[in-house]
């Protein structure tokens, strides 16, 4: 009754000709209705990714082996470990092979983008030949390129049509074992650039295309002027999600050689930590490392190239 009262007495306040305010249950409804929708992926967020970064920072300072029900806390012991011992460190070096790797991919996605962004034919072919790598598992992979590598392989078979023999290892040195897997991940990983750099490219009005032809611009012209500024935020992107990738390699070496060879990457190393040497508080403060150098390297890049709106109207 009192509600009823207290509506009708806004409305006689606001004049016959203004709109009734909504009740005060339903303005609270209509505010908590987006909370509501959000409520399930903040939870599967906190409860899957914040809360395991929590215990993994706590374990970091802890001696714990990951099975005993004890641990004792240590402090920065093993971060002191962790900056006090070389061999922990060189394993970087490897990242620098799949550094260069997401180079080549990066220009050979944003070529291929750029051809079959333009009327060519057979464009929806390749297309989903580039992307296809993308769409296979990273085990069933791991398992066709190491027979693809192995002695008297697929790699070595393919070499003796054209007549070149060769009785390489190419898995057997660590600078063409290395090299090997990063062209592997090349393979892989070219179709999620070549997808961002497509979808990116096609967003670009087409009005600006046919303003270029007709002042005479070729597709070079088209492409430095046009196509290059208006992808530049997901270059961006891209070059980011590139060297945190170079920098947290595991899958493909993991399968293939499973760090043999000097092919150990940072995240096979701390995976060999936690699960072969029983080193889980160790090996907690490695990846909390990790996840500060792709956090830092990450904002540099960002500092560098800072992402400005692109207008090219």
């Amino acid at each position: 009754m009192a509600s009823t009262t207290e509506t009708a007495a806004v409305q006689a306040a606001a004049g016959p000709g203004a709109a009734a305010p909504a009740p005060r249950r339903t303005r609270l409804w209509r505010g908590a209705t987006p909370w509501l929708f959000l409520l399930a992926p903040l939870t599967l967020l906190i409860v899957f990714t914040y809360a395991p970064i929590a215990n993994m920072v706590a374990y970091s300072f802890t001696d714990w082996d990951g099975v005993s029900p004890e641990l004792r806390y240590t402090g920065a012991e093993n971060y002191t470990e962790l900056f006090t011992r070389p061999d922990l460190f060189e394993v970087f070096w490897v990242s620098g092979y799949y550094l260069v790797a997401s180079v080549v991919q990066i220009a050979a996605a944003l070529y291929f983008a750029t051809i079959l962004s333009f009327n060519v034919r057979f464009r929806n072919f390749f297309k989903g030949v580039l992307f296809f790598p993308y769409l296979i598992n990273g085990v069933a992979i791991g398992f066709v390129f190491l027979y693809f590598f192995q002695d008297g392989g697929t790699l070595d078979s393919v070499l003796g049509l054209f007549g070149v023999e060769t009785d390489r290892a190419w898995l057997g040195t660590p600078e063409s074992a290395n090299t090997s897997l990063a062209a592997v991940s090349v393979w892989r990983y070219l179709g999620l650039n070549f997808v961002l750099f497509l979808g990116a490219i096609q967003s670009i009005p087409g009005e600006l295309y046919e303003a270029a032809e007709l002042d005479g611009a070729n597709r070079w012209h088209q492409f430095r002027h046009i196509i290059a500024p208006g992808i530049k935020p997901v270059l961006s992107l891209t070059v980011i999600l590139s060297i945190s990738g170079s920098l947290s390699v595991f899958e493909i070496p993991y399968i293939m050689t499973g760090g043999a060879t000097g092919t150990e990457t940072f995240v096979i190393q701390t995976v060999k930590l936690a699960f072969q040497f029983n080193k889980t508080g160790l090996a907690s403060a490695a990846a909390i490392v990790l996840l500060l150098i792709v956090l830092a390297v990450t904002w540099v890049q960002r500092r560098l190239v800072p992402d400005d709106k692109v207008d090219l109207a």
